[in-house]
């Protein structure tokens, strides 16, 4: 069988808001085929097949849905992360 799946990351060492880093990678038979990171702000492919979704979600509105998950998913959870990881030093 095929195995396709995706990974979704927010990375930060800090709590200033500028360094948080939103990732999304999609695989397929354990090779990333099309990734998504906030410090680039588009779609990059890897394989023949990625560079061509990549191309379609950079012109369209998946691009834009990106972008966002920054702002609601990473800067609503760093907060929470932080308090976990000050009080458990």
């Amino acid at each position: 069988g095929f195995l396709h799946y995706t990974v979704t990351d927010c990375e930060f060492n800090s709590s200033k808001l500028n360094d948080i880093e939103y990732t999304q990678s999609c695989y397929y038979n354990k090779l990333e085929i099309v990734g998504f990171s906030s410090s680039v702000g588009k779609f990059v492919g890897y394989t023949e097949f990625g560079i061509k979704n990549a191309e379609s979600w950079n012109n369209g509105q998946e691009v834009i849905t990106r972008r966002g998950e920054k702002e609601r998913v990473c800067f609503h959870n760093v907060g929470v992360d932080v308090e976990a990881a000050l009080t458990k030093s």
